[in-house]
């Protein structure tokens, strides 16, 4: 994978600007599957000449279909200052649906610069008929949810943010995520499992029973890598707190990459 560090980007102005037959100047912001597929999509498309940004919040991130950068921006003046010496027509955001604070530096840089934005995001889930939700604003509001008596918890939120739940000590939380978080982020009564999805129904079940798992804790981040402890908590009749993902303000959103790629081709003669 082609990657740069932060503030050593390779600089590429051989495409200008969308007019006539020139290619479209696209920032990727990426770090999910739809990020992954797009970037695929749109490889070797000689109407587009795009780069796909990662926060490198991953050890070993997956490899792209694109010429990738590594890092943050600096906030909204470094990214900014990266989309025009990078001279940038559009942006896509196809960062997580929890990734709050990128996506609303990239919805500041582009208004400041007048370049058109466009959030590519996977669908929420949505409760069937025999899951038992219980709906939670943000990380306290699943803490309190979880009660005082000591329970069991799936806890999948990831790495960032764990160390909210050490105000409640009491529950033994089975912890799955990507990447090792900081011990100081881990309470007390736990056990940690490194591990990526895609996961089957059949293996979250196995190890739901396992661990005598009696509520997770998980955000609405949809998409189907990670649906099968919603179906396997179905089966087993258990207690989801379900976090709803921040919501992105004044930005168009689609949830289709074939949309995402007429916005990138859109008005290219204008």
């Amino acid at each position: 994978m082609s990657q740069t560090k932060p503030n050593l980007e390779t600089k590429r102005h051989a495409a200008p600007h969308s007019s006539g037959g020139a290619a479209t100047r696209a920032l990727i912001l990426g770090g999910t599957g739809e990020a992954r597929r797009f970037a695929a999509r749109i490889a070797g498309d000689p109407r587009i000449d795009a780069i796909i940004s990662l926060a490198g919040r991953t050890s070993e991130p997956l490899e792209q279909s694109l010429p990738a950068r590594v890092g943050g921006f600096g906030g909204v003046q470094g990214l900014i200052h990266y989309l025009e010496d990078e001279r940038i027509d559009k942006v896509v955001d196809a960062t997580h649906p929890f990734a709050a604070r990128m996506s609303s530096n990239a919805r500041q840089a582009c208004a400041a610069l007048n370049i058109p934005l466009i959030a590519l995001s996977r669908a929420p889930w949505s409760p069937l008929d025999d899951d038992r939700w219980i709906d939670a604003a943000d990380n306290a509001a699943a803490v309190a949810a979880l009660g005082a008596a000591p329970r069991r918890v799936f806890l999948t939120t990831g790495r960032l943010g764990l160390a909210d739940f050490l105000l409640t000590p009491q529950h033994f939380y089975l912890i799955r995520t990507i990447d090792r978080p900081p011990p100081a982020d881990l309470p007390p009564h736990h056990e940690l499992i490194l591990d990526r999805g895609p996961f089957t129904v059949e293996s979250e079940l196995s190890l739901m029973r396992d661990a005598h798992i009696d509520v997770i804790v998980s955000k609405n981040s949809g998409g189907g890598a990670t649906y099968a402890k919603i179906a396997a908590a179905r089966e087993l009749r258990i207690e989801v707190v379900m976090i709803a993902p921040p919501r992105r303000e004044d930005v168009e959103t689609v949830h289709d990459i074939e949309q995402a790629l007429a916005f990138l081709l859109e008005r290219r003669a204008a």
